[in-house]
């Protein structure tokens, strides 16, 4: 009885712990740790939630680093190889005052505030999926992402964040690669979320995997359930002059509107790669996928920081300048281990463009192309081929000496 009772005392313990959010600042920049609302997660299972009005820091502020990861209910690490993350975003939005969280999922009383663009249904200001870890997100001085400007929020309402997860539970599956790659088969759906019948020859992707679904489970496999968060920390400092303001922009290389349409056209998210033939071109034939699409730039300016999100067979991304220069590159890390990070045979990074602030320019109405390069030894479903950079209107001032003769 007494072991039953101690035992539930730091139970407890344990719950309070993982929902408070933990603060901390040095030298006036501002770190906050949060977790979303529990989700519980049982052997192939899909969580793809919507948790609106999440903890986020508030005021006028500027945004300098934003980095996440699952965790379990004693706040450890929990590696791909048992919870995949297939994706997180966090999107910006405007509701009004008088309306609490439950009522504004419905009540039209939201104002979504995207990034700069360039699709429609991409409106993330930050994201990743199982790369998450070992990728860098940092904004770099002079710079930052200016939020929470009252004079950008309408009379009546507040700034909210809104967090997208979606996660799969890889624990006790027949195939981790097809349930991470959504393959339909696996999950034994012929229908999307909606009830509508998935196209014909649509063999994986996230119209198979949405909430609740599940992924084939090995039949000697013991399912046990349990719950996990995100935890997300956010790094932040005061709004003032002196900081100077960047555009967020979150390209696809599925992308395909034109000069002169509307520059801020729906994607489509995902594709597929199709399998090389190695029988008719030979076996040393290099099987690479490359994909390329076109992006005008309408405001351009310079470039801060840049960096690709691809899934596993992803080998590399690029985004290269109407006149053929490379603007930036961004390199996948494969991981070799078992611990949480390093995972074998996962993207855990993906390399980032930090040049040298004021050196790489993208002029006004410049044409970029983007480019995405996957491995095709193999088919390969519901990939994704993005691109995140920021970009500055100006340059910082060069700094000025005392000169003391």
């Amino acid at each position: 009885m007494r072991r039953e009772l101690l035992f539930g005392v730091l139970l407890l313990i344990l719950s309070v712990q993982i929902s408070e959010s933990v603060f901390s600042e040095v030298n006036g920049e501002k770190s906050g740790v949060f977790l979303t609302p529990k989700f519980v997660l049982g052997a192939g299972s899909v969580c793809n939630k919507y948790y609106h009005n999440v903890d986020f820091p508030r005021g006028h502020i500027a945004l300098k680093d934003f980095n996440a990861e699952i965790v379990d209910e004693s706040g450890n690490s929990v590696p791909l190889y048992e919870t995949y993350i297939h994706h997180w975003v966090i999107l910006r939005y405007y509701a009004t005052k008088d309306i609490d969280t439950d009522e504004e999922k419905d009540s039209g009383k939201m104002i979504m505030v995207r990034n700069s663009g360039f699709c429609k249904n991409l409106g993330q200001y930050f994201g990743f999926g199982s790369e998450t870890r070992r990728t860098m997100t940092r904004v770099p001085d002079p710079y930052g992402i200016e939020v929470g400007n009252p004079a950008e929020i309408p009379d009546g309402y507040e700034e909210r964040w809104l967090i997208n997860l979606h996660a799969i539970d890889l624990r006790g599956v027949e195939d981790q690669f097809g349930c991470t790659e959504c393959k339909c088969d696996l999950y034994n759906v012929t229908k999307d979320e909606y009830g509508t019948p998935l196209r014909m020859g649509y063999t994986g992707g996230l119209k198979c995997c949405y909430d609740k679904t599940q992924c084939r489970v090995r039949q000697s496999f013991r399912s046990i359930k349990r719950g996990v968060y995100l935890k997300y920390t956010v790094k932040w400092v005061d709004w003032e002059e002196t900081i100077l303001p960047v555009k967020v922009y979150v390209f696809d290389v599925t992308y395909t509107a034109k000069r002169g349409s509307d520059s801020e056209s729906p994607c489509k998210i995902e594709y597929d790669v199709e399998a090389c033939d190695r029988t008719s071109a030979g076996r040393d034939t290099i099987c690479v996928d490359n994909k390329k699409t076109s992006l005008v730039l309408p405001n351009g300016g310079y470039l801060i920081y840049g960096v690709a999100h691809q899934h596993s067979a992803g080998i590399g991304s690029a985004l290269y300048g109407q006149d053929g220069r490379l603007i930036c590159t961004s390199l996948p890390v494969y991981g070799d281990g078992n611990e949480a990070g390093n995972e074998d045979g996962n993207i855990v990074g993906m390399s980032t463009c930090y040049p040298q602030p004021g050196s790489v320019k993208i002029s006004d109405g410049e044409t970029l192309v983007l480019e995405s390069n996957y491995s095709s030894i193999e088919k390969h479903t519901g990939v994704m081929g993005y691109f995140y950079i920021l970009v500055a209107d100006q340059p910082p001032k060069p700094s000025r000496r005392q000169i003391y003769v």
